[in-house]
């Protein structure tokens, strides 16, 4: 059996699959280019191409000897309008326009709009966006079967353009029917996240997590302006976050992303919970070899910050140059974490310690790796806990984790740092300490003299009970006979 030595990039990489990755050669290519996980978008194809897509991403496990990640987002609720008479019309700021119950086709002055709980959400004053934002409408009047707006931005209007509501909650579930079918197909298919769209409230996550229970975790796509001021509630039911800033910036004005996607980041890292920066981050690679500058410290920031994983989507998906997309995602991940200041800027970020003994002691690992010289933090978990508790700290050395749940494994390919093996359950403290030190040179994380540091839980199997950490050094022969 190969032992492939772990990457020792922290930040991770998720990658979209879709017609220009899809088979088992590019995603094997994408995977060697940089990728750590996976993303299926279930906005697009149906149900039966997904199933040897992902069968395909598990075969990496075989080749490679380590557990594979998959995410599958769900489409969500689209608001959309009806359809024009004469397919797209004009609307003309500072003109009136109404949408109403009306199913015949619209004109310049009127359009069919299926959402009837929006006509009952809606205030006087609220904003309504079309077609991406790129027409924004005023509301000046509502009834039972109406809104009359006035055009505040005009621009050309076709046929099931979408329309985006930023300035109150739609009383809209975030699991349509689609969504409730595609859950359940993902979860038959044993994927390891859900992301879950249109989170405006924590009720939202909670329903999610009980259709999901303990089959998957849930990530809770922050991309309504609703879901910010729940952020912490929505952050204590969701088990990880993901900045959706494309949808964030057609509902909001532009300049208001950069400090909510920050104020995001750093809630989830305080919280201990992933989250994931997406949306056009290598844009112009969809059609470029090479990305803009811009991206490039786009990319940087969200590394700078402690982002847990950052994500390509049409750039892998359905761009030209997705091998190399990856492959300069990683570039600049390694660059960013190369930079000397680089520990000392994502600690920017307080995260201060639970005051339970698992805390504690994730606290002190990071602290003993500033002070005595470690080359890994070797942790042992059922759950995943321990894990998640160690790489809040963003420790400077790697974090290796060792698990007897091929789920929990698979799950932690979107946490910061950590590199999960599935490996045979410990029954005593010395078979701890043993595995633990073996491990470290299987996957070339130390060397003969060099120390590292094991945390565990005792008893040993049991769920949340960390409470041992202890500091070994390696004499490089502890592989013989094994």
């Amino acid at each position: 059996m190969q032992y492939h030595k772990p990457r020792m990039r922290k930040v991770r990489i998720l990658a979209t699959l879709g017609p220009a990755s899809d088979t088992p050669e590019m995603i094997e290519k994408l995977f060697r280019a940089g990728a750590d996980a996976f993303r299926v978008n279930m906005s697009h194809g149906e149900q039966a191409d997904k199933v040897q897509l992902i069968a395909n991403i598990r075969a990496l496990e075989k080749s490679y000897n380590r557990p594979t990640t998959i995410l599958v987002d769900l489409q969500g609720p689209k608001l959309r309008v009806g359809t024009f008479a004469d397919d797209k019309v004009e609307l003309h700021t500072g003109h009136n326009f109404r949408l109403d119950t009306d199913k015949t086709p619209g004109d310049a002055h009127r359009v069919y709009l299926p959402h009837p709980e929006i006509f009952a959400a809606l205030e006087i004053g609220a904003r309504l966006l079309l077609d991406d934002g790129k027409l924004v409408l005023r509301v000046t009047e509502i009834g039972p079967d109406h809104i009359n707006t006035k055009v505040e931005v005009g621009g050309m209007l076709s046929n099931r353009k979408g329309l985006n509501v930023p300035d109150v909650v739609i009383p809209i579930a975030a699991l349509t029917e689609k969504d409730r079918s595609d859950l359940a197909f993902a979860l038959e298919q044993g994927v390891d996240w859900i992301a879950m769209s249109f989170v405006q409230r924590p009720e939202d996550v909670a329903e999610g997590k009980k259709l999901i229970g303990n089959k998957a975790a849930l990530l809770a796509k922050i991309e309504k302006p609703a879901a910010i001021g729940r952020l912490e509630e929505i952050l204590e039911l969701a088990d990880g976050v993901m900045v959706a800033r494309g949808d964030l910036g057609v509902e909001l004005p532009p300049e208001q992303v950069p400090p909510l996607q920050k104020k995001i980041v750093s809630t989830a890292r305080r919280m201990g919970k992933p989250v994931v920066v997406a949306t056009q981050m290598l844009e112009s690679m969809i059609f470029s070899p090479s990305p803009t500058r811009a991206e490039v410290s786009d990319v940087a920031t969200a590394i700078y910050d402690g982002a847990d994983a950052v994500m390509l989507s049409a750039e892998t998906a359905a761009g030209a140059w997705p091998i190399e997309a990856v492959s300069i995602m990683d570039r600049i991940a390694q660059q960013v974490e190369g930079d000397p200041d680089f520990f000392k800027r994502i600690h920017f970020t307080e995260t201060p310690a639970d005051g339970t003994t698992a805390d504690a002691l994730a606290e002190a690992s990071g602290r003993i790796v500033d002070t005595v010289e470690t080359s890994a933090i070797v942790c042992f978990t059922s759950s995943g806990s321990t894990a998640r508790r160690i790489s809040r700290e963003r420790p400077a050395v790697p974090l290796l984790v060792l698990t007897a749940s091929q789920s929990t494994a698979r799950r932690l390919g979107l946490l910061w740092g950590a590199f999960a093996v599935r490996t045979k359950d410990i029954g005593s403290f010395e078979e701890m300490v043993a595995k633990g030190k073996r491990m470290a040179l299987r996957y070339h994380l130390g060397v003969a003299g060099g120390r590292i540091i094991i945390m565990a839980g005792v008893p040993f199997g049991t769920p949340g009970s960390t409470n041992v950490l202890h500091i070994v050094r390696l004499t490089g022969d502890e592989l013989k006979g094994h």
